[in-house]
């Protein structure tokens, strides 16, 4: 994965935590929101339930018989509501009455009748005339056993002209339990709506930008796809996938370009210096011999800077194809001989020797011209680093899906500082003859091996010298 596209994804993992992040957050609050609603239809419940008490208290005894009886009825009716995805079958309140100490006269759940309630803050603050309310926990052992209470009081007027006095309170209770079912399904529709709105916000940015990046290319492309009767869905999803390239160097083109002129302007320091001191000496009286050397490395440091160049404009172009728009069948066999005869004078030239190890039946898939680029410039490092007399060997094979290309050579191998970094544009190790190559070769061959949906390695072998393989899918007729 190169680092324009790293960058580009990195911004969008950025966006989709932070989307995620605010969903996380809405929902730790649903539960609290939850229990807000359900406090307050408490607190009418209750102080509905003391009013219908009032109006049977007498000298300050609270007639408890009819409550008792609704609730009987109440709790032995038939209910079955579907409020939205949950279906209610049951009528969940627990009730209590207390008198104007804190005893409690009447108990829904007919457990606590006589008991002293009194310290309960709902019963406490509710008989001393103020707002109260409580959660407490109905098993200790259980945290999800939770009850809320609300309290309200219960008034009597001892004369027409006297001032309402306190006689009781009623508090009713509900399970928080009942409530969760509704906090759960707010969470999932909470859920489903948040990837709904972050798939559809990702595909109209998607296509906003496409549009304004490739405004009628998209276009173009898609149609002349959907016309072509070759490729499949491939050839369909091209367009796409192109539309992804440019945004991404959109994106990240300036601080690309930005590292590509800088790591490019150090590298070719050391030629320019080369030429600029050779130069100089030249201007001085020279034997003939030294002033033709001078000469000789001013023409070579000459020549490495534009091969530094051609290759660096040439991964450049390569950088910016995103796909290979035309896949065609190519023999692996025949790819290794035409590197073989490309390479064939440089190979006598250094003493080694070129062996080819290659089924004919293999084929990959891909553009020739790319590929080939890439054998040669893996046949041509191994070629660099082989010792004379040795030989560089060109081997393939099938394997788990994938034809694998080796490139061998008999040479020193790689240093453990250069196993991790053999790929990195500009890195380079110095050749056997003390020469340093432009470190965009295998840099190339990487960005050849990801544009066919492959990849590229070097590791030492483990008999010596150093192995190279291209990994690349097979070719697959129709």
């Amino acid at each position: 994965m190169g680092k324009r596209t790293r960058i580009l994804l990195g911004i969008v993992v950025v966006y989709i935590g932070a989307v995620v992040f605010l969903l996380y957050r809405i929902s730790l609050d649903i539960d609290p929101r939850y229990r807000e609603s359900a406090e307050e239809s408490l607190v009418d419940t209750a102080h509905v339930l003391a009013t219908l008490l009032e109006r049977q208290a007498y000298s300050g005894v609270i007639q408890i018989d009819e409550l008792e009886r609704t609730l009987q009825h109440v709790a032995k009716r038939p209910l079955k509501a579907k409020i939205f995805a949950i279906e209610k079958t049951a009528v969940v309140l627990h009730v209590y009455v207390t008198d104007a100490s804190g005893v409690v006269l009447y108990d829904s759940a007919g457990r606590d009748i006589g008991r002293d309630y009194s310290s309960w803050i709902d019963v406490r603050r509710t008989l001393a005339g103020e707002y109260g309310a409580r959660t407490t926990l109905a098993d200790p052992a259980d945290p999800a056993s939770a009850v809320m209470y609300v309290g309200a009081a219960i008034r009597e007027r001892a004369t027409p002209e006297g001032a309402d006095q306190i006689v009781g309170m009623l508090s009713v209770g509900k399970p928080i339990a009942a409530f969760s079912p509704f906090v759960a399904n707010a969470r999932e529709k909470l859920v489903v709506a948040g990837v709904l709105s972050v798939a559809a916000f990702a595909l109209l940015l998607l296509i906003v930008t496409v549009w304004l990046v490739r405004p009628f290319g998209l276009v173009t492309d898609l149609w002349r796809a959907l016309r072509s009767k070759r490729g499949g869905a491939g050839r369909v999803l091209n367009p796409f996938r192109i539309a992804f390239a440019d945004i991404r160097d959109a994106l990240t083109g300036k601080s690309y370009v930005e590292e590509y002129v800088a790591t490019l302007t150090h590298e070719i320091k050391s030629p320019l210096a080369a030429i600029r001191g050779a130069a100089e000496l030249l201007r001085e009286p020279l034997p003939e011999n030294v002033r033709v050397r001078f000469t000789g490395n001013i023409e070579e440091q000459v020549a490495r800077a534009q091969d530094m160049v051609d290759r660096m404009l040439e991964l450049s172009g390569l950088e910016r194809r995103a796909v290979i728009v035309e896949h065609v069948a190519i023999s692996v066999a025949s790819l290794a001989d035409a590197v073989r005869a490309e390479l064939a004078p440089v190979a006598v030239q250094r003493a080694v020797e070129l062996f080819i190890d290659v089924d004919p039946a293999l084929e990959v898939s891909g553009d020739r011209f790319l590929l080939q680029r890439a054998l040669s410039n893996l046949v041509s490092n191994a070629i660099d680093f082989a010792p004379s007399e040795s030989a560089v060997t060109v081997d393939a094979q099938q394997s788990r899906g994938r034809i694998e290309i080796t490139v061998r050579d008999r040479g020193t191998g790689l240093p453990p500082y250069a196993e991790e970094r053999a790929f990195d544009k500009f890195f380079s190790t110095p050749r056997p003859n003390g020469k340093k190559g432009t470190g965009l070769g295998l840099a190339f061959v990487r960005e050849i091996a990801q544009l066919h949906g492959g990849h590229a390695r070097l590791v030492n072998h483990e008999d010596g010298g150093a192995l190279a393989t291209l990994s690349l899918p097979p070719w697959r007729s129709g």
